[in-house]
């Protein structure tokens, strides 16, 4: 059990306060008795907002029950259904017309765009490979992966392969920095006139440094390598300037439940701000260690130029849901996780303020957090506050602390500007999130009947509204060339050719990033940006009319359907082994955030959202007769065995078909189907804390 010590008005837990006054505050100056008195004040203040927002949450949960059960089997008359929500404080007022005012914002987050990385802070080796791919080689991505056609032959170097790499690297090139009267194909040693001459930034050494949509194309010549050999003009390889910035995440990709996990996830983002995180592993056999990326040198003339060798990082702290045994307050109770992640990521992040690391973050003096899962403008403006007095406590001047609000509850959709206007001086980000947005739509109307499959989610109406609003309501109140405007992830890291079909829609949308699942993603993405100007696009999407609410409310739910046993029995092993196949590592293993593989084999990048989307439809369609207890319970036990097969080569892995009363990862996926719609607002979150905790205490 974890000791706490006395601080201020808190109880620490001995692990965070040896942390905090041993590898924290000493670098920084700062009195671990004044450090401690703020921290206590500032939860003082605002834990009781903190449980009061909470409170509305279910109260007006308790109210759509009622609306919903009073119409069940109806058809939902849309002015009566927004009258209601406009009645229940649900929708509030628009805020009318204004522009965000947000200054001092990184060019990455302002002015650029390109793709942007997610990655557990837990997983140090993770975090190092996101952070350094800022750059990327344009080669390595094309020959590995099915971003073009065929694979490399095994052992040693497919020149068959490599050609048809060169060739496709060399007419992108054509198209982002084209030559006079020829095609880099064409180019041999000599002289190389770009059509646009201001495409041409500088050198390293013989290396070319060209520009084009703001981004960076490094042209590498070397004649000793065996690729530039061969060469007509020595191109050994082309170097994208790919994930221009990085999530470090302590939310929906880790499982942190207690004081021990805080803080190995702090002491992670305390070795990226101070720059010296570092991870030591094998590789082939052979011993790798890994650290952060340098700054790259390049001139211009006889005059020098720097550029970041990293992606410029924020944080995501965790929500206002989740408490946390780390902290408890005078009362007994747990702290507030996402009043404790503000105070202390952002104490870290003085360490970049003050130059007091190897390398710099951010440039423009801002300290970057991603703030998940607000619940409409009350929480943003919370938000807003508690970063106020964080800012006090720091002694940093107003809005140094940036957020970006994550547009992935159906109460913040409806009410994004409002939300936006709550924190206008201090916002850099928004962004869509498919999982956790259909989540909470299924939550919301529960009661309401049976909702349309998983499948069909994608293709309903309110999720083409919710993403096209997303980035018009952003573009009419300043952000674009002022943050970001983002989408969400791609989830196949083995499907890049696929990536490369259908991402390119996210720039055309007029979004300015969006997510992938690995640094060669972003590689193969950073291409879509070269392909779109994303500037010119989101100068003509402004013109747009943001469409009204009606769209945005139309409720998934499938009325009048006639189900075959065939299709229900289909849906419930869907979601069935996509909830095992998550769960049993998060709870035995404590793995946020891997690549899981799908019913069909296909392995997904999946994080906590995966969970709330397929647990929440089981939970419906058992309230709604779909499907019984007992079929439910019968794909749980079909598809923990294909589970179990799918993880055999894992030598940690613990089965759960035959082990159903044993198996607490087995019971964790069972609770989330079973308790998920009494769950607040259907979130994973407390019953995997649950399991995970009892499989830390050795309960298994």
């Amino acid at each position: 059990m974890t000791v706490m010590t006395s601080r201020a008005a808190l109880s620490v837990a001995e692990p965070l306060a040896r942390f905090i006054e041993d590898r924290v505050l000493p670098g920084l100056e700062i009195a671990p008795e004044a450090f401690w008195a703020g921290a206590a004040a500032i939860f003082e203040q605002f834990v009781p907002e903190n449980r009061s927002l909470l409170d509305t949450r279910d109260e007006m949960q308790a109210r759509l029950d009622g609306w919903h059960g009073d119409h069940a089997g109806q058809p939902i008359d849309p002015a009566d259904y927004q009258a209601f929500l406009r009645e229940i404080g649900y929708i509030v007022p628009e805020p009318g017309d204004f522009t965000i005012g947000t200054e001092n914002v990184d060019a990455e987050v302002a002015t650029l765009a390109g793709p942007q990385l997610v990655v557990p802070v837990l997983n140090a080796r993770f975090l190092l490979n996101a952070a350094n791919a800022r750059w990327g080689s344009l080669y390595d991505a094309l020959y590995g992966t099915d971003a073009l056609p065929g694979e490399a032959q095994p052992g040693g170097y497919d020149a068959e392969r490599g050609a048809q790499v060169v060739a496709a690297a060399k007419a992108f090139l054509d198209r982002a920095v084209p030559l006079v009267g020829k095609s880099w194909a064409e180019h041999t040693e000599g002289a190389l006139i770009l059509a646009d001459p201001a495409q041409f930034v500088g050198q390293n050494g013989a290396n070319l440094l060209l520009r084009h949509h703001g981004l960076h194309i490094e042209v590498v010549i070397d004649r000793s390598h065996p690729v530039g050999r061969d060469d007509p003009a020595g191109i050994a390889d082309v170097i994208l300037e790919s994930a221009l910035t990085t999530i470090v995440d302590l939310e929906d990709s880790v499982a942190a439940v207690d004081a021990e996990d805080k803080v190995a996830a702090y002491a992670n983002w305390l070795g990226l701000m101070k720059g010296d995180l570092e991870e030591t592993f094998d590789k082939g056999g052979r011993t790798v260690t890994r650290a952060l990326n340098p700054d790259r040198e390049y001139r211009v003339g006889d005059q020098p130029l720097t550029l970041p060798g990293r992606s410029l990082l924020f944080v995501r702290n965790v929500g206002h849901l989740m408490t946390t045994p780390a902290v408890h307050l005078a009362d007994g109770t747990e702290a507030p996780e996402g009043i404790l992640d503000a105070i202390v990521t952002s104490l870290i992040g003085l360490y970049d303020l003050r130059g007091l690391g190897r390398f710099r973050n951010s440039r423009a003096g801002s300290i970057y957090i991603v703030k998940p899962k607000m619940h409409g403008p009350d929480e943003a403006a919370f938000t807003n506050r508690l970063f106020d007095a964080v800012e006090d406590l720091l002694g940093l001047g107003r809005h140094t602390i940036k957020v970006g609000v994550m547009d992935e509850e159906r109460r913040t959709s409806a009410n994004l500007a409002a939300c936006i206007h709550a924190v206008k001086d201090r916002i850099v980000f928004i962004n869509t999130g498919f999982l956790d947005r259909t989540g909470d739509e299924i939550h919301t109307a529960m009661a309401g009947g049976a909702v349309i499959p998983k499948g069909e989610m994608k293709g309903s109406a309110w999720i083409k509204a919710y993403e096209d609003r997303n980035v018009l309501i952003g573009l009419r109140h300043g952000l674009g060339g002022r943050a970001q405007i983002g989408k969400g992830m791609w989830a196949a890291p083995d499907r890049m050719a696929d990536m490369l079909r259908e991402k390119v829609a996210h720039p055309q949308s007029g979004a300015s990033t969006a997510w992938v699942p690995s640094p060669t993603a972003a590689t193969l993405h950073a291409m879509h940006y070269h392909e779109v100007d994303v500037a010119a696009r989101q100068a003509a999407r402004a013109e747009e009319p943001v469409p009204g609410l009606g769209k945005l409310l139309d409720v998934p739910l499938a009325t009048g359907r006639n189900w075959s046993r065939e299709e229900i029995a289909r849906e419930l092993d869907n979601n069935a082994q996509g909830i095992l196949g998550y769960v049993v590592r998060w709870v035995d293993q404590g793995v946020g955030c891997s690549k899981v593989p799908d019913i069909n084999d296909v392995g997904l990048m999946e994080d906590r959202a995966t969970l709330r989307i397929s647990s929440q439809i089981l939970a419906n369609w058992l309230r709604h007769g779909i499907a019984s207890e007992e079929e439910i319970e019968a794909a749980l036990r079909r598809m923990a065995a294909k589970v179990d097969a799918q993880n055999a080569s894992d030598p940690a892995y613990r089965p759960m078909a035959g082990h159903w009363e044993d198996s607490l990862a087995f019971q964790a996926a069972r609770a989330l189907v079973f308790e998920g719609g009494h769950q607040p607002n259907g979130y994973t979150e407390p019953l995997l804390h649950r399991f995970r905790r009892q499989i830390k205490a050795g309960q298994h």
